[in-house]
């Protein structure tokens, strides 16, 4: 098991990297969101713990853009209505200072056990329109390119299009089967994770034949 720590306070990064090693896990640490996502595309992590100082809803909307991964946030005493909108922007569990290191790595543990999504090997290959999608590689071929591989929300994107082709699906319906929480209000997280995948698919991201935008409602992924 592998934790990505992000965190700026040298005794507060301390403090939870031992924590997360005693939940069983290696560490790596980063003191800013940007160096974590290059570390993520190089290394994705099996929790996310999230301790930085700067405004965490903000921060939590930037990592559910890439991955669904357990996140636990950790946060200066908070209101009822942040604490809310911390949970709903896509926080598994949010932890308000001071905290307790052995409540912590209990809660690490427990989130890691029940975190787990659908089972890659376990998934058909799906081959449509000349573009063929392996969940055993996570890799998608398109005929006369090279295969690509996805990354884990990328690929849960193309596959509930793929399994509903020729259906459009609404933006928030998408959010629910890829990211797993509620849609509403998150159109900005869909256009994102769907301009990233057309740039791995589309022989011309600008002008797709694959993945379809339905104005107003949402995608759909266009019929043989």
């Amino acid at each position: 098991m592998y934790a990505l720590l992000l965190a700026q306070n040298a005794d507060e990064k301390a403090l939870l990297s031992l924590v997360l090693q005693r939940a069983g896990m290696a560490v790596t640490t980063a003191e800013n969101l940007e160096r974590a996502m290059r570390i993520w595309t190089e290394r994705p992590a099996n929790l996310i713990l999230l301790a930085l100082p700067s405004d965490p809803l903000e921060n939590v909307k930037r990592i559910r853009a890439e991955t669904t991964a357990p996140l636990m946030a950790i946060v200066s005493p908070v209101n009822e209505d942040a604490h809310y909108n911390l949970l709903e922007a896509g926080a598994d569990i949010v932890i308000p200072r001071p905290f307790s290191a052995r409540v912590l790595i209990a809660q690490s543990r427990a989130l890691l056990r029940r975190s787990g999504g659908v089972a890659l090997l376990g998934l058909p290959t799906l081959s449509l329109a000349n573009l063929t999608l392996d969940p055993a590689t996570r890799t998608v071929h398109v005929e006369g390119q090279t295969p690509r591989r996805l990354t884990h929300l990328e690929f849960r994107l193309l596959y509930t299009l793929m399994i509903h082709r020729g259906q459009v699906l609404p933006t928030e319906n998408i959010v629910e089967q890829v990211w797993g929480y509620s849609g509403e209000g998150n159109k900005d997280l869909v256009r994102g994770l769907i301009r990233r995948l057309r740039t791995k698919v589309e022989p011309d991201p600008s002008n797709p034949r694959y993945i379809l935008t339905v104005p107003g409602i949402g995608y759909s992924f266009a019929q043989e």
